[in-house]
Protein backbone atom coordinates (compact mmCIF):
# COMPACT_ATOMS: atom_id res chain seq x y z
CA UNK A 1 0.00 0.00 0.00
CA UNK A 2 2.67 2.51 0.92
CA UNK A 3 4.49 1.81 -2.41
CA UNK A 4 0.98 2.97 -4.16
CA UNK A 5 0.58 5.98 -2.02
CA UNK A 6 4.32 6.85 -3.15
CA UNK A 7 3.83 6.18 -7.05
CA UNK A 8 0.87 8.25 -6.74
CA UNK A 9 2.10 10.88 -4.70
CA UNK A 10 4.94 11.41 -7.47
CA UNK A 11 2.83 11.58 -9.96
CA UNK A 12 0.65 14.46 -8.69
CA UNK A 13 3.49 15.73 -6.98
CA UNK A 14 5.33 16.32 -10.82
CA UNK A 15 2.05 17.28 -12.38
CA UNK A 16 1.61 19.79 -10.08
CA UNK A 17 5.00 21.07 -10.10
CA UNK A 18 4.46 21.04 -14.20
CA UNK A 19 1.82 23.20 -13.97
CA UNK A 20 3.81 25.96 -11.41
CA UNK A 21 5.97 25.98 -14.27
CA UNK A 22 3.78 26.64 -16.91
CA UNK A 23 1.61 28.76 -14.90
CA UNK A 24 3.79 30.96 -12.74
CA UNK A 25 3.36 33.14 -10.29
CA UNK A 26 4.80 36.88 -9.11
CA UNK A 27 6.07 37.07 -5.71
CA UNK A 28 3.49 39.70 -5.08
CA UNK A 29 0.42 38.42 -7.14
CA UNK A 30 -2.35 36.11 -6.09
CA UNK A 31 -1.60 32.72 -6.56
CA UNK A 32 -4.24 31.65 -9.11
CA UNK A 33 -2.13 28.73 -10.30
CA UNK A 34 -1.71 26.72 -5.98
CA UNK A 35 -6.04 28.35 -5.95
CA UNK A 36 -7.04 26.27 -9.12
CA UNK A 37 -3.90 22.89 -8.49
CA UNK A 38 -6.34 22.90 -4.82
CA UNK A 39 -9.54 23.90 -6.37
CA UNK A 40 -9.42 20.90 -9.50
CA UNK A 41 -7.67 18.44 -7.28
CA UNK A 42 -10.92 18.42 -4.86
CA UNK A 43 -13.55 17.92 -7.70
CA UNK A 44 -11.47 15.24 -9.02
CA UNK A 45 -11.24 13.62 -5.25
CA UNK A 46 -15.00 14.26 -5.40
CA UNK A 47 -15.59 12.32 -8.75
CA UNK A 48 -12.87 9.75 -7.67
CA UNK A 49 -15.07 9.11 -4.40
CA UNK A 50 -18.32 8.83 -6.03
CA UNK A 51 -16.63 5.94 -8.45
CA UNK A 52 -15.02 3.63 -6.39
CA UNK A 53 -17.04 3.94 -3.51
CA UNK A 54 -20.28 4.13 -4.46
CA UNK A 55 -20.40 2.63 -8.30
CA UNK A 56 -17.72 0.44 -9.42
CA UNK A 57 -15.47 -2.08 -7.78
CA UNK A 58 -11.72 -1.56 -8.28
CA UNK A 59 -8.60 -2.97 -7.20
CA UNK A 60 -7.60 -2.50 -3.27
CA UNK A 61 -4.65 -0.25 -3.85
CA UNK A 62 -7.09 2.03 -6.59
CA UNK A 63 -8.34 4.27 -3.73
CA UNK A 64 -4.63 4.88 -2.13
CA UNK A 65 -2.97 5.12 -5.38
CA UNK A 66 -5.17 7.77 -6.74
CA UNK A 67 -6.88 9.43 -4.03
CA UNK A 68 -3.89 9.62 -1.31
CA UNK A 69 -0.94 9.19 -3.67
CA UNK A 70 -1.88 11.06 -7.13
CA UNK A 71 -4.46 13.54 -6.02
CA UNK A 72 -2.67 14.08 -2.46
CA UNK A 73 0.19 15.04 -4.48
CA UNK A 74 -1.13 17.09 -6.31
CA UNK A 75 -3.47 19.21 -4.17
CA UNK A 76 -1.37 21.68 -2.09
CA UNK A 77 -2.46 23.20 0.94
CA UNK A 78 0.45 23.42 2.65
CA UNK A 79 1.61 25.88 -0.13
CA UNK A 80 -1.98 27.80 0.04
CA UNK A 81 -0.63 28.47 3.61
CA UNK A 82 2.60 29.46 2.55
CA UNK A 83 0.92 31.78 0.07
CA UNK A 84 -1.11 33.71 2.32
CA UNK A 85 1.64 34.36 4.72
CA UNK A 86 3.82 35.54 2.02
CA UNK A 87 1.05 37.88 0.67
CA UNK A 88 0.14 38.87 4.78
CA UNK A 89 4.30 39.45 5.17
CA UNK A 90 3.80 41.79 1.86
CA UNK A 91 1.64 43.91 3.25
CA UNK A 92 -0.65 42.85 1.11
CA UNK A 93 -3.16 41.24 3.76
CA UNK A 94 -6.44 41.69 2.20
CA UNK A 95 -5.48 39.61 -0.62
CA UNK A 96 -3.75 37.20 2.25
CA UNK A 97 -7.20 36.82 3.89
CA UNK A 98 -9.33 36.65 0.51
CA UNK A 99 -7.32 33.87 -0.70
CA UNK A 100 -7.71 31.70 2.38
CA UNK A 101 -11.33 32.14 2.84
CA UNK A 102 -11.66 31.22 -1.09
CA UNK A 103 -9.26 28.31 -1.22
CA UNK A 104 -11.15 26.67 1.37
CA UNK A 105 -14.41 27.28 0.18
CA UNK A 106 -13.75 26.86 -3.23
CA UNK A 107 -12.07 23.24 -2.15
CA UNK A 108 -15.23 22.19 -0.43
CA UNK A 109 -17.49 23.47 -3.09
CA UNK A 110 -15.65 21.81 -5.88
CA UNK A 111 -15.27 18.12 -3.80
CA UNK A 112 -19.07 18.76 -3.11
CA UNK A 113 -20.40 20.15 -6.37
CA UNK A 114 -18.28 17.05 -8.59
CA UNK A 115 -19.23 14.47 -6.18
CA UNK A 116 -23.38 15.65 -7.35
CA UNK A 117 -22.30 16.01 -10.76
CA UNK A 118 -20.99 12.68 -10.72
CA UNK A 119 -23.38 10.83 -8.73
CA UNK A 120 -26.27 12.52 -10.87
CA UNK A 121 -24.17 11.79 -14.19
CA UNK A 122 -23.97 7.66 -13.34
CA UNK A 123 -27.51 7.98 -12.27
CA UNK A 124 -28.35 8.71 -15.95
CA UNK A 125 -26.25 6.26 -17.43
CA UNK A 126 -27.73 3.54 -15.65
CA UNK A 127 -24.06 2.52 -13.75
CA UNK A 128 -25.53 -0.09 -10.63
CA UNK A 129 -24.64 1.43 -7.02
CA UNK A 130 -23.03 -0.89 -5.04
CA UNK A 131 -24.91 -2.80 -2.54
CA UNK A 132 -23.39 -2.53 1.28
CA UNK A 133 -22.30 -5.79 0.93
CA UNK A 134 -20.15 -5.11 -1.85
CA UNK A 135 -18.98 -2.01 -0.04
CA UNK A 136 -17.77 -4.21 2.69
CA UNK A 137 -20.32 -2.82 4.87
CA UNK A 138 -22.83 -5.57 6.67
Amino acid sequence: MLAAIAAGGALGACARYGATLIWPTAPTAFPWTTFWINVTGCAAMGILMVLITERLTVHPLTRPFLGTGVLGGYTTFSTATLDTRHLLDHGRPAAGLLYAAATLLAAVAAVWAAAAATRLAVTRLAVPARTDAERGRP
